[in-house]
């Protein structure tokens, strides 16, 4: 049984509409959190460090949880975890409404609903790459853009219905919009399985040489025991013939414990082998994880890619709280209600999609490095960070909001730098590395700069903060990428040895 090729399209649409729809419902509240952290401080009175922590977990969660999520995903599939993933999203936003204090939205908000996305999140792209190969960017593109329109979307949605039935209100009807996710999940339709695999090795020829001694002396002592079992038997018809009845019992019970004494024989080197066999399968373990972190050091040699790592933590410490704390820097503003024409985070969300389509298009061309472009999206991010404490106007606000919206699109060339750095056989262990770190800024961020706030009861020290932290990493990075970049990817050390053996440890 092998899975089918990938068909490109067909049913491929269904599951980039239903994934695309399952991103909007599951982060369209989480990113869109600050309209419910203004309700939060009033309702609870806690300091503005304090209350960051419910977005800062609701996002940060879920990457920092990276690898529990795709083992899950890998072991059950994309559409169970997808339905299971859509009753934690919803329960815990149901829950939320109840929440008596601020320590339990950490938990039902933060914790169950961060972990939820990061589950729907993994789900959505695996079974988005079974389905799409040639066009899989285009795909991945498309399913990407449902979180920022999901953010345009529920920033403005959340503000009404919580005029119109409270905080409490919001929460479970939002919980229940997330219900949908379940419809969603069930058109998640697996890739059939080919009755007819290709011809390959059976599992035997797959296992080192040293492991079939142990399956060659089995078959050769259970086909000795038969043997013997048979000539046995026949022994003793022939001597009923010419023998009496004592005499045969005698030599019955001598056989047996003849035979009897083989099979204890027999056992007990069948134990010494399968011991054997279990101690070099655990040292063949043993070796791999020796290995990732073997390569993992070996990856922190590269320049580009240690800087790399301090810039995307960098980015999320200081790119990452205007989407929670924008909306409460037109409030410290003094900003009327009535100068709002859109919500500030709205405005963040649709620039963020116009600014993946348009940094993914540009990351094609071959004439534009894209580990250049990304370090001028981050060194353009920390100027508008620094920016933000001289804006005191909502239309000011509204344009800061838009450029940084744009430049946060740069997840979308990423995956593209991340390539270019390690190549394309360290991806998926380098891109690893660098999302759980991306998700311990999303984390920090948030509380930092409120805690900025509740220290000097400005965001002008806090925003300034920020922006220093992203120019530090862009510039850091720069610095790295400038000289010989060639020489940066292409260094004179050889990479360890017999690094990700997967394939043998799977045979084993």
């Amino acid at each position: 049984m092998v899975l089918l090729k990938s068909p490109d399209g067909g049913w491929g649409w269904v599951i980039v509409l239903v994934s695309f729809f399952t991103q909007f419902f599951c982060y369209g509240s989480p990113l869109a959190v600050g309209v419910l952290y203004l309700e939060w401080l009033d309702t609870f009175g806690e300091g503005k460090g304090k209350t960051a922590w419910i977005g800062s977990l609701a996002s940060g969660v879920g990457l920092l949880a990276s690898p529990v999520c795709s083992a899950c995903v890998s072991s059950f599939g994309a559409r169970p975890m997808t339905i299971f993933s859509g009753f934690m999203v919803a329960g815990g936003l149901m829950m939320s409404s109840f929440a008596p204090n601020i320590y339990f939205l950490f938990f039902s908000y933060g914790i169950i609903v961060g972990l939820g996305c990061g589950l729907l999140y993994t789900a959505t792209v695996t079974i988005t790459c079974q389905y799409f190969d040639k066009r899989r960017g285009l795909a991945l593109g498309l399913i990407s853009t449902g979180s920022s329109v999901g953010l345009f979307i529920y920033a403005a949605l959340q503000r009404e219905l919580i005029e119109l039935y409270g905080l409490d209100g919001c929460l479970l009807i939002v919980g229940a919009l997330s219900l949908n996710i379940l419809a969603c999940g069930s058109l998640m339709r697996p890739l059939e399985f080919s009755e007819s695999p290709l011809p390959e090795k059976s599992c035997l020829e797959k296992v080192p040489d040293q492991y079939l001694i142990y399956y060659e002396k089995e078959n050769v002592e259970e086909n000795t025991s038969i043997l013997e079992k048979g000539y046995n038997e026949e022994k003793y018809v022939n001597n009923m013939s010419s023998h009496d009845c004592k005499q045969d019992s005698i030599l019955n019970k001598n056989g047996l414990i003849s035979i009897h004494a083989k099979e204890t024989d027999t056992y007990k080197q069948k134990v010494v082998e399968q011991t054997y066999f279990c101690k070099q399968l655990a040292k063949k373990k043993w070796q791999l994880y020796l290995n990732y972190w073997e390569e993992t050091l070996f990856l922190f040699k590269n320049k580009v890619f240690l800087s790399l790592f301090i810039a995307i933590l960098l980015f999320d410490i200081g790119g990452f709280p205007p989407l929670l704390l924008m909306e409460d820097v037109a409030r410290s503003s003094n900003i009327s209600e009535e100068e709002y024409v859109m919500p500030l985070i709205s405005i963040i969300g649709i620039m963020t999609a116009v600014g993946k389509l348009v940094l993914g298009v540009l990351a094609d061309f071959k004439w534009i490095n894209t580990l250049y472009l990304y370090v001028i999206t981050l060194i353009m991010t920390g100027v508008a960070l620094v920016a933000i404490p001289f804006a005191k106007s909502y239309i000011m606000l509204a344009i800061l909001s838009g450029i940084l919206g744009f430049l946060t699109g740069n997840w979308s060339i990423f995956p593209y730098v991340t390539t270019k750095t390690v190549g394309i056989e360290k991806l998926a262990h380098a891109y690893g590395i660098l999302m759980f770190f991306a998700g311990l800024g999303n984390s920090l961020g948030p509380p930092i700069v409120g805690w900025f706030y509740d220290w000097a009861q400005t965001y002008d020290i806090a925003f300034c903060f920020s922006g220093l932290c992203v120019l530090l990493g862009g510039l850091l990075l720069l610095v790295a990428a400038l000289p010989c970049w060639d020489n940066c990817n292409n260094q004179s050390a050889k990479p360890p040895p017999n690094t990700y053996s997967y394939t043998v440890a799977s045979s084993i």
